[in-house]
């Protein structure tokens, strides 16, 4: 590992950090949809960002009161909505129709190919909510729809699994319930809301067989409003040494039982995003 790497993740220095910065990110203002693109994503390219693991998609997603995304199609994808803030409206073509809200999670296995739209119907309120794609590990399977709900109080200073592979502890193929939703890909999502001086970690389970490390990825919700420019307000520190911001985002690599910790070093709860990949 170099210093610099070093330097980035004092505590844990065999584990990798390449920080992915708000004002980096790719994206665009349409008026009634302003967007953020962590990976390559409709007039956002870039050969360097496509994808980290199986996760192909995080947009971070601010659409104005009576607009949204009208009906369209997908297939061979996991895709799910994390609701910060607003009500968001999803309607599909297997029959669900229904007002997503802070704190709710919407997992679409798009499989085989379904539509759906996502409003914001409210005539008041913006809906921000984060977009997040993953490739699935089987392909041609049916269509499958879930929702989850995790209360601000479950997340606050607990780093939460709120999305989980298919077959992992906890989850159940249930349209609603308890527990992380379903996933058909190899990916994990948690979720924390740190308040100021507080920590939390994540442990990087083993690799799969033939590699030496997982991925990681940590994102860092833009809470305190729209901002396009260098990254502000809520602040977190990873292993001792990177310290992200609203927007920002960090690429990790770890062995089994390696760490990412975080902690709120700033004077505001942070909502943090922490993916686990193969």
């Amino acid at each position: 590992m170099s210093s610099a790497a070093s330097t980035l993740s004092p505590l844990y220095p065999n584990v990798k950090l390449v920080p992915r910065l708000n004002t980096e990110r790719g994206g665009a203002n349409h008026g009634w949809l302003k967007t953020f693109h962590t990976f390559s994503f409709a007039g956002y390219w870039d050969p360097r960002y496509m994808s980290f693991g199986n996760l192909r998609v995080i947009n971070e997603d601010r659409v104005e009161p009576t607009e949204g995304f009208g009906t369209h199609g997908h297939r061979e994808m996991e895709i799910f909505s994390y609701v910060v803030s607003g009500e968001l409206e999803h309607k599909d073509s297997m029959g669900n129709l229904e007002i997503l809200k802070r704190g709710d999670i919407q997992l679409t296995s798009a499989g085989t190919g379904i539509r759906h739209s996502e409003y914001n119907r409210n005539n008041k309120s913006m809906v921000h909510f984060l977009q997040i794609w993953a490739e699935p590990h089987t392909r041609g399977l049916r269509p499958k729809y879930f929702t989850r709900h995790f209360t601000d109080e479950e997340k606050t200073d607990k780093l939460v699994t709120v999305v989980a592979p298919v077959g992992s502890e906890g989850v159940k193929e249930e349209r609603e319930g308890s527990g992380p939703a379903p996933v058909q890909s190899n990916v994990t999502l948690k979720s924390t809301i740190l308040t100021p001086g507080k920590t939390v970690e994540h442990v990087f389970p083993a690799p799969v067989s033939g590699e030496t490390q997982r991925k990681g990825y940590v994102h860092v919700i833009q809470t305190s409003g729209y901002n396009t420019g260098a990254a502000k307000g809520n602040r977190v520190r990873v292993n001792g040494g990177l310290e992200l911001s609203e927007g920002d985002g960090a690429f990790a690599w770890g062995a089994a039982g390696d760490k990412l910790q975080i902690e709120n070093v700033g004077t505001t709860p942070a909502e943090v995003l922490v993916f686990d990949m193969e």
